[in-house]
Parts: C-alpha cells; structure tokens; sequence
C-alpha cells in the first residue's frame, strides 16, 4: 500500500537522548560504509517503546541525507518476538501513522465505516480556543448518508501482549486531552480513534490501563458518548507497509479496569 524502502538493516547497539540510537549495520551501506559499521541514527519516537526496544535485536534504517538534517539516518523499524512466537517487524517512526491511515482513507478501504469522503484536511485547529490539531478533518462526499464533518485523531501503537495492541504504553496528558476533545465534538461531528497498530501480529485493541489508568477510564467514557475506534492493522516489510484491516476493539486491558 504504501512504499518504504529500500531500507538498510543492522543491528541497535543503544538508544539515547530519547532522539539516538547506534546501529551496526550488516551489509554495505549506500554511502560506502562497510559491515560492522557504526552509525547514529534519528530515533523519530520518544516514547518509552515498550516492547519494541531491544538492544542487541534487528533493525531497520533509511538513509536520507539532507542539508536540512543533522542525520542521514533514521531509525523506521525494529523486530521484536511476535504473538505466535515468530519475529515480527514493528514501525516505530511516530511521523508515519498520519500518512498510512491516510492513504488508507484516500484508497477507499475504511468506506465501510467511515462512508464516501469528498475531501481530507490534516492538522486542523479544533478543541477549546482551537487550541489543539486533529490529525485528519474529512468531509463526507456529497451521496453519503451522514453529512457530519469526521475528525480523525491517530495514536501510532507497538505496545503488545499477545496477540492484543495496547496504548498508551506510558502516561499520556495529550492523549488523555484528545478523547476529551473528541467527546466535547458529539453530536455535532463524527469524532473517530483510529490506533494505527504498527506491527501485523495483533488482532485486538484496547486502553493501556496498565500504563495510564486515567486514559483506559476516559477511553471506555469516549465509547460510550459515541467516538468511534477503527483501529488499523499494517504489515511492515523492508520496501513497504500493508494495511491488514481492523482489529477487535476490547474496553480495557485484561486484568484491569471495570
């Protein structure tokens, strides 16, 4: 669905600064490096990673050189033990689940929930003194049946437990503000969640209760008020990235919450 690549793997000898990570790279890289190579990578995520942050385990880069960037590289994917055992690759570039639900949106798959949509606006000023962004506005197209405006707010999601995705894997304010923001949209618009579950070996979705309890009691809130959760499947390989559909949507992380 959507190309990547080619990316170059290696391995991650350390993450730092939140912002780095060293990687040894396994083959020659495109600016002549040699295996065994080190080099310092832009980490686009600086969450705790939970799960997906393996020292010593396999990576993939992108090499893009810019005058504009301090770093030719970025880190966009680490394997990580799969739910049925097997590695898995994981995207970990925060910046890339705007562009995937997007092109998602734009090919026609999430029609079936979401309806035909005419037009897509990203980051539009929405919230108490439109103070804050959506992700994605979507205008209905003209034959749907519902005409509300759609506001799309998107939570890039690695955090596993089986086969089961979980966010947020950390104390989120900002995320514990959007629900709110999205509720506050009801009835008026269409207020949608869309997990983008960023590794092809989860089928259910829930609230990180575990991590942020406050955030799992405003989710099961939200759902109830009317937000709606799409939460979107993709595949990760080292050209390209497949939306693998929906996942199960389950109100609170076993063993916590109601």
């Amino acid at each position: 669905m959507l190309g990547v690549g080619p990316l170059v793997e290696g391995t991650l000898i350390r993450r730092y600064k939140r912002f780095l990570a060293d990687v040894e790279l396994d083959r020659p890289g495109p600016a002549g490096e040699q295996p065994g190579t080190a080099v310092t990578a832009h980490c686009p995520n600086t969450g705790p990673m939970t799960g997906v942050l393996h020292p010593g385990g396999r990576v993939r880069l992108r090499h893009d050189p810019s005058p504009t960037r301090k770093l030719a590289w970025t880190w966009e994917q680490a394997e990580s033990p799969g739910a049925d055992g097997e590695p898995v690759w994981v995207g970990v570039n925060t910046a890339l689940p705007n562009r995937l639900v997007r092109a998602t949106v734009e090919a026609g798959l999430l029609e079936p929930w979401l309806g035909p949509i005419g037009t897509i606006k990203a980051e539009v000023p929405y919230g108490e003194g439109r103070r804050s962004r959506i992700d994605l506005l979507l205008t209905p197209a003209p034959e749907a049946a519902d005409q509300r405006p759609i506001y799309v707010e998107i939570k890039n999601t690695t955090w596993s437990d089986g086969d089961l995705a979980l966010f947020p894997d950390t104390v989120t304010e900002r995320g514990q503000k959007h629900l709110r923001e999205l509720m506050a949209l009801l009835p008026g618009a269409r207020a949608v969640l869309v997990p983008c579950l960023s590794r092809g070996d989860v089928r259910r979705f829930a609230p990180g209760d575990a991590a942020d309890p406050t955030y799992g009691a405003l989710f099961r809130e939200a759902l109830a008020a009317g937000v709606e959760v799409l939460p979107c499947r993709y595949g990760f390989a080292a050209d390209s990235i497949a939306w693998q559909g929906l996942a199960e949507v389950v109100a609170h992380q076993p063993g916590y919450g109601p």
